[in-house]
């Protein structure tokens, strides 16, 4: 209260000291007098009428009214935050902390704030006061002044008069950081999630393939399901809507649709079982019912199938259902018999798998590399990522590449050999007779250039030693850069179609199993069949001797034939002998 008081008489001293000689000491003392009299009975009576004020008393209060009105225009933030304004020394004394008229000068009550302001008086011999700064409210009566003194630095009141007071700002209990971006955190996290998955499946496909060629087809086995399974539940998801939910679902479209994905792989892996372990089926007396009629019980399964499916139509669901039917057989037709092709390919030898592979994983990543640092063209619309400089860029890549990691694995009888028994493995010892495209040539330069070379290099160059694989490389690598992303932008045209990003959810960052295998299954196709017309050896050994043959035949030299023409001398020979007997 002392404080108070004594803030409220220093500055209504400051007011009356400058005034004229038109107010006599009688009014300033009767002031004084009502001041201290209000200030110590303000709580039980009430408040004493105005005093006349002189036109310099009046000139002083609208002087102070502007001042408080620029203060609080300017010490006002949006934060909500009150900056107190800098004042030059000669208005210091006109500065306070008053209410009500000036007659009144009944001081505030002091409030407990954390932030509190010295407010130093012009007289020099008097103490600083401290008062609690705060924001006073908007004030409805043009007379009423309530404003915060700032805190001035310390040191002597002269220097204090003579410059302005800084303004203090409230300390901030928040860094001014810059606010992360939710789209650039999940960018990264989504990028690390990628990355770590890359690196776990290349180690999972490493380790199958050095465990041997069953592991590997069975990875393509759970490959080609994830992928049926995803591209069929496509169907549903184009097909679905309000009326299936009150009506119900057709319950054996889902069944019939695992029965013919079932059937299919019965035909084809049975196909292939029978083709690559014959010496294994037709020596069992369990398995060779199955074998000599796998394709008449084949056809019996589908023909199975095709029935239930005819009596389980029903009329709401007539076109759904035919629907369904169609879409099965086409996705049976790409992915399916595709792996089929990519499970013969493992068994003719890994290295028709492996290199591959390898090549459209390689294209793909050095396509993402080119595009992101030199891309600036689209290549197709589909793939609105996709431009020329990544798809040329991976093209050159990809054939050097080839030719290096085929070249390596080549060298590797495990790698190169046709399976003969399925619990081999890399550390097994795997002896075969090599395929020809394996064995390493010569071949003679023409003499001139060989002159010219030799002349140039300086040593004697008259033949270049090659093989025949690294021609097939370089076809290889030619189809997976320049054909095989198609099957890529196959999958985008189709994910367009039915307005998604990824047909799934089954590899953390990559999508589904499909958005990884998109170009695998036509690589794996061009493999098969570019193998079977141009590599394969169809050759077999057979002296075709038996037991009661004479010496004469039994001695005749082996001959290299066919499949297809072995049969047919042996049953010449069941001929031969039948009609001797």
């Amino acid at each position: 209260m002392a404080q108070s008081r004594f803030a409220s008489r220093s500055m209504f001293a400051a007011l009356s000291v400058e005034s004229s000689g038109e107010e006599s000491e009688e009014e300033i003392s009767e002031s004084e007098v009502k001041s201290s009299a209000t200030t110590s009975s303000a709580a039980t009576e009430p408040p004493a009428p105005p005093v006349k004020m002189s036109k310099t008393a009046m000139k002083k209060a609208a002087k102070a009214a502007r001042l408080e009105k620029l203060n609080s225009l300017a010490a006002e933030k949006p934060n909500g935050e009150i900056t107190a304004k800098a004042v030059s020394s000669s208005d210091s004394a006109e500065a306070g902390s008053f209410t009500g008229n000036l007659g009144d000068l009944e001081p505030e009550p002091p409030v407990d704030l954390v932030d509190e302001a010295t407010v130093v008086s012009n007289h020099a011999l008097e103490p600083p006061v401290t008062i609690p700064l705060e924001a006073a409210p908007p004030s409805k009566d043009p007379m009423e002044l309530s404003y915060s003194m700032p805190t001035p630095e310390p040191g002597p009141s002269s220097e204090l008069e003579a410059s302005p007071i800084a303004p203090i700002e409230a300390p901030s209990s928040k860094q001014d950081a810059p606010p992360s971006d939710p789209e650039n955190v999940k960018k990264r996290q989504n990028i690390f999630t990628r990355t770590l998955w890359t690196f776990i499946m290349i180690g999972i496909f490493i380790g199958l393939l050095l465990m041997g060629h069953a592991y590997m087809v069975l990875l393509v086995m759970l490959c080609q399901t994830l992928v049926y399974r995803e591209v069929t539940a496509l169907f549903v998801l184009a097909q679905s809507d309000k009326r299936d939910e009150v009506e119900g679902k057709d319950p054996w479209s889902k069944t019939l649709n695992w029965y013919f994905f079932a059937a299919t792989n019965y035909f084809l892996y049975g196909e292939s079982i029978i083709y690559y372990f014959k010496h294994v089926v037709f020596s069992e007396a369990q398995l060779l019912p199955f074998a000599t009629n796998h394709r008449l019980i084949s056809f019996a399964l589908y023909t199975i199938g095709l029935m239930g499916f005819v009596l389980s139509l029903q009329k709401r669901y007539l076109r759904k259902q035919f629907g369904l039917f169609c879409w099965v057989h086409m996705s049976l037709l790409l992915i399916v018999v595709s792996s089929h092709f990519i499970v013969n390919n493992i068994l003719e030898g890994l290295i028709w798998f492996w290199v591959p592979a390898s090549l459209v994983i390689c294209n793909d990543v050095f396509a993402y590399i080119w595009g992101m640092s030199i891309g600036r063209t689209p290549l197709i619309k589909l793939s609105p990522k996709k431009t020329v400089e990544g798809f040329v860029g991976a093209f050159i890549s990809t054939v050097l590449f080839s030719l290096l990691w085929g070249s390596y694995f080549m060298r590797f009888n495990y790698m190169i050999c046709p399976v003969h028994d399925l619990g081999v493995s890399a550390w097994s010892n795997v002896q075969c007779v090599p395929n020809p495209v394996f064995v390493w040539k010569d071949w003679q330069i023409p003499t001139p250039l060989a002159t010219v070379l030799s002349t140039t290099l300086q040593t004697q160059i008259t033949s270049i030693s090659y093989v025949p694989y690294h021609l097939h490389l370089l076809s290889m690598s030619f189809f997976a850069s320049l054909v095989a992303p198609f099957g890529g932008f196959f999958a985008s045209g189709f994910k367009r179609a039915f307005n998604i990003k990824d047909f799934g959810h089954s590899i953390p960052g990559h999508g589904g199993m499909t958005d990884r295998m998109d170009c695998q299954f036509l690589m794996g196709v061009f493999t098969y069949v570019y193998y079977s017309s141009l590599i394969r050896q169809h050759n077999v050994t057979d002296r075709l001797t038996r037991p009661d043959r004479s010496a004469k035949n039994a001695n005749r030299p082996a001959l290299d034939i066919t499949a297809k023409e072995c049969i047919c001398i042996e049953k010449l020979d069941h001929r031969q002998d039948d009609l001797v007997k």
